[in-house]
C-alpha cells in the first residue's frame, strides 16, 4: 500500500482518538465516558495494526492484541463494575464547567502543535503528524484529572493520557521495546485494580468518591 495512504489512515485514526478525548471533556456521565475510552482504545489498536502491517514490526501486533483485550474489553468492564459497586453514574459537577473545559482543551491542542512543531519537522516517518495529537491527548487527559471531582473519572483521564503516550511512542519509534510495552500494560492494569479498591473503600467510609470532599476532610 502506498505510504501516503498509510499515513492518511494513521492520521485519521489519531484524529479520531483526539476527538474522543475532546468529547470526554464534555461528558458528564460516567458510562459514556468509559465507552469513549474504549472507543479511543479501538482507534489506538487500529493505528498499531496499520503500523505493524506496513513496517513488518511483528511485536507491535502483540501490542495491538493487548490493547484490544485489556483496554477495549477488560478495563472498561472493570471500571463499569467498580461504578456499579459504588452506585455512582453521574458526574455531579465539573470544576470549571463544560464550556470552560472545551475552551481549555482547544488551547491545549494549539499549544501542542506549537510545542511539537520543531520535532515534527525533524521526523520523516509517515506517523509524524501523530506526535502533536499525542501531546494534545496527554494534556487533555491531564485537564480531565484536574477538573473532574470523582476518582473514577480522574482514572479515565489517566488512561486516556496513557493512550496518548503509546500513540507518541508509535509515531516516534514504531513502538517501544516489547518488554517495556508489556510492563506498561500490566502496570496500568494493576493501577486500575488498586484504584478500584481504594474507590470502593473511600465510598464505603465517606459515602462519596468526590476528591474535593476528600480534600476538605484532609483540611
Amino acid at each position: 500500500m502506498d505510504s501516503v495512504i498509510i499515513g492518511n489512515l494513521i492520521d485519521l485514526c489519531a484524529v479520531l482518538m483526539l476527538l474522543t478525548s475532546v468529547m470526554a471533556v464534555a461528558t458528564t456521565r460516567m458510562r459514556p465516558l468509559i465507552q469513549l475510552f474504549s472507543l479511543q482504545s479501538i482507534f489506538l489498536a487500529l493505528v498499531a495494526f496499520i503500523i505493524a502491517w506496513s513496517s513488518g514490526s511483528h511485536h507491535i501486533y502483540i501490542m495491538c492484541v493487548l490493547t484490544i483485550v485489556l483496554k477495549v474489553i477488560a478495563m472498561p468492564k472493570m471500571l463499569t463494575y467498580i461504578m456499579s459497586r459504588i452506585h455512582v453514574d453521574r458526574e455531579v459537577e465539573l470544576s470549571i464547567g463544560i464550556v470552560g473545559s472545551l475552551l481549555l482543551a482547544g488551547l491545549m491542542i494549539i499549544l501542542s502543535y506549537y510545542i511539537t512543531e520543531p520535532l515534527i519537522s525533524s521526523v520523516e516517518t509517515v506517523e509524524r503528524n501523530c506526535i502533536a495529537l499525542s501531546c494534545s491527548m496527554l494534556l487533555i487527559g491531564l485537564l480531565m484529572m484536574c477538573t473532574r471531582r470523582k476518582a473514577i473519572t480522574e482514572t479515565v483521564g489517566l488512561l486516556m493520557m496513557e493512550n496518548g503516550l503509546f500513540l507518541g511512542a508509535l509515531a516516534l519509534s514504531h513502538g517501544m521495546p516489547l518488554i517495556v510495552e508489556l510492563s506498561a500494560f500490566f502496570d496500568v492494569m494493576v493501577a486500575i485494580i488498586i484504584i478500584g479498591i481504594f474507590a470502593y473503600r473511600i465510598n464505603k467510609s465517606f459515602n462519596s468518591v468526590e476528591t474535593s470532599f476528600l480534600r476538605r476532610v484532609k483540611e
